[in-house]
């Protein structure tokens, strides 16, 4: 038993670790959701929702992001018509926390380590962002390929990248980097 152990110990490492970052990120998480009341949107989804309507102002959209009257989410009303809503699972920070603890699990230099989940974090939000936005406008335009754009091509696009910035870490900034 000690030699399998001896064998498979830094998988078993990388496992401990990435699950209880997982673990205990996801529990902080749902404590703060749980601060809020069930009719109330959180703070980072507003932010974000914030985020998507200045963007699309930026580029002179008709658009304005709204609280429902009656659901805890976001409306966004883009000229005139409610096209989607943003609701606590587009605020991307389940994928936020899928990306610290992998990160978390291959760490390395405690500095470099805490920089690029920084820089992680912070390029993962932008992305989301964008990715409502741009969703917001195909889905006024092409309101039938909902499916395709909302289910498929979009997460792609957030899980793909996810992958492309872990793939980076291991192989340019983790402890396992030649």
């Amino acid at each position: 038993m000690k030699k399998y152990l001896a064998q498979f110990r830094p998988f078993l490492i990388f496992i401990g670790t990435f699950f209880a970052a997982y673990i205990v990120l996801t529990i902080l998480y749902k404590f703060y959701l749980n601060s809020f009341k069930a009719d109330e949107v959180d703070g980072i989804t507003n932010f974000v929702g914030r985020n998507v309507e200045q963007l699309l102002q930026i580029f002179n959209y008709d658009v304005k992001v709204q609280k429902s009257l009656s659901n805890s989410w976001l409306e966004v009303l883009f000229n005139n018509h409610f096209i989607i809503r943003i609701i606590e699972g587009c605020n991307a920070v389940s994928v936020i926390i899928l990306f610290i603890s992998f990160v978390l699990a291959f760490s390395g230099n405690f500095k470099i380590t805490l920089y690029y989940i920084l820089f992680g974090i912070v390029f993962i939000y932008i992305l989301n962002v964008v990715r409502i936005a741009l969703l917001t406008i195909l889905l006024f335009h092409f309101p039938e390929k909902n499916h395709l754009l909302h289910g498929v091509l979009f997460p792609l696009i957030i899980y793909g990248t996810v992958f492309v910035l872990w793939i980076i870490w291991v192989n340019k900034f983790s402890k396992y980097a030649k």
